[in-house]
């Protein structure tokens, strides 16, 4: 299968299980835009409980608060995002369709990428077990060139970026011979400028005076309770103010599904630390924000570094981890060192002092910050993108199975009587009864035991509670395992800690 084709069928099952509807589909939908289903809210959740606790619970100098999405829109021109929040556009003048700059070019290095991959394979597959990819790609001159033109090409945008020179922009497109996906020209407009907030009115009259953003991010509403935060929780440097919460991007492409959406969730932590210790701290949180990732289970090999080139206008360090999606390798989280500019530039624009007063030196200072930043829908794709297995039985069945983490999961459990007789529904319900108060469970007396194995398959639950005719006579269950599709017998009054112990947030939390 594709990574195309994989796709696909990932936004097929999503749909069809309930987990990611398109918004406003019966008027046809609004493009970037998704809503959460049953399903999808659940999983949803369970992420944000993993992040929260990990944050909040395990840190006892982290609070968390849950700012406004509506702010004072002075605090947008403080933060830069109203000079300075754009992306480089450009257009293909015989598709119609509009398209970051940047990442047209990100795509064209991923395609070079790409040839060097399959160019390795092909050796892999010719040596075998004399394949040293070492010298391979040291001396082959496919990869050689390849790489060569990467460098080239990478250079030249980074420099391009950071002078903003929107012209070296569209002269590199050009020059890469890069051509619209729809029409498949080189007809492409000039390179501009496109700001990314959406903005609105607020109170009765339309006028400039009543315009508002909708915030581009959640991190300020962090900023400008500094103060509040501190001082009532009498926190003392370092500390930390984490906060989950909605923002909202006027994306000039959104698209691979929910990975770049217009509106999205963000978890983010902005943890203030003293001026000249913030690049310590920001090590050690790109430490822990990869050992929270790697605890999950999707696979340690997925996840990767990608250090900035260009940073940001507040940053003096910052880096991505990246997780390898269907469509390659792309950002889930940032860390980023922003200084005291966020805070100084609040202090300037408000008017109002912002420091903090540190008892073991005896000075006042604005603070320096590290921030870690993770967007909750990307997560959830990388989760779910992981989980999604098509495999071929022993028996010759084919089946459909979500490979979730069994702490994150929708359903932990599914209690199915074998018939709609005899007795064993009401005995299933009993076990439910006795379950849903600790864990989220499905009950299902609808069709054959096997297909209803398989519809719990597709939504990943970790465990199906069969209950029989010999459950009346020695009180046992049938419990099979999701993963292994193994079987076992198991007491009623057991199935509790056997759950538990195998999807409870305490065991995944232990290890970080």
């Amino acid at each position: 299968m594709t990574q195309e084709e994989l796709f696909k069928s990932l936004v097929s099952h999503a749909k069809e299980y309930g987990f990611i509807f398109p918004s406003s589909e019966i008027y046809d939908g609004l493009s970037a835009v998704y809503d959460y289903g049953q399903l999808g809210v659940e999983l949803k959740n369970n992420i944000k409980r993993y992040w929260w606790e990990s944050m909040v619970r395990l840190n006892e100098n982290i609070v968390g608060i849950d700012s406004a999405i509506f702010m004072h829109p002075r605090i947008w021109e403080a933060s830069g995002h109203v000079g300075a929040f754009n992306d480089p556009l450009i257009d293909n003048k015989d598709s119609k369709k509009r398209y970051r700059a940047d990442v047209l070019l990100e795509d064209y290095l991923a395609k070079l990428e790409e040839k060097i991959e399959k160019e390795v394979a092909k050796g892999r597959k010719k040596f075998g077990d004399a394949f040293d990819e070492e010298q391979f790609r040291a001396t082959n001159p496919n990869v050689l060139r390849n790489r060569s033109k990467i460098n080239e090409v990478h250079s030249r945008m980074v420099a391009a970026l950071e002078a903003n020179d929107l012209q070296a922009l569209r002269d590199l497109i050009l020059d890469c011979e890069i051509v619209c996906p729809i029409s498949g020209t080189k007809n492409w407009t000039d390179v501009r400028q496109f700001n990314l907030m959406f903005s609105t009115q607020i109170g009765s009259v339309s006028d400039d005076a009543g315009i508002i953003y909708l915030r581009p991010e959640t991190a300020q509403g962090i900023f400008v309770n500094f103060l509040n935060v501190q001082k009532t929780g009498r926190m003392k440097i370092p500390f930390g103010i984490a906060q989950i919460g909605k923002a909202f991007r006027n994306e000039i492409v959104a698209r691979q599904f929910i990975f770049r959406m217009r509106e999205f969730e963000q978890m983010e932590m902005q943890f203030f630390v003293r001026p000249g210790e913030e690049i310590k701290w920001y090590e050690k949180w790109k430490e822990t924000r990869l050992k929270w990732h790697k605890a999950m289970g999707l696979g340690d090999d997925k996840y990767r570094f990608h250090d900035h080139d260009k940073l940001a206008h507040y940053a003096n360090a910052a880096a991505d981890i990246e997780f390898e999606f269907p469509f390659g390798f792309k950002e889930l989280e940032g860390i980023h060192s922003r200084t005291d500019f966020d805070l100084g530039n609040h202090q300037k624009f408000s008017g109002r002092k912002i420091q903090y007063f540190d008892p073991e030196t005896n000075e006042s200072y604005v603070p320096y910050v590290v921030e870690t930043s993770i967007g909750l829908d990307r997560c959830f794709l990388a989760v779910y993108s992981s989980a999604y297995c098509e495999e071929k039985l022993d028996n010759g069945e084919e089946r459909v199975v979500l490979r979730i983490p069994p702490f994150l999961a929708p359903v932990k459990a599914a209690v199915l009587p074998l018939v709609k007789k005899d007795g064993l529904p009401e005995k299933a319900r009993e076990i439910m009864n006795m379950l849903k108060f600790d864990f989220n469970c499905q009950y299902d007396e609808k069709d054959s035991i096997g297909k209803r194995y398989r519809r719990q398959d597709a939504i990943g639950t970790p465990y199906c509670i069969t209950v029989d005719h010999d459950t009346l006579k020695d009180g046992c269950v049938t419990v099979r395992d999701r993963d292994t599709m193994e079987q076992e017998r198991v007491k009623i009054d057991e199935l509790k800690n056997l759950i538990d112990n195998k999807t409870s947030f305490r065991n995944i939390l232990q290890k970080l």
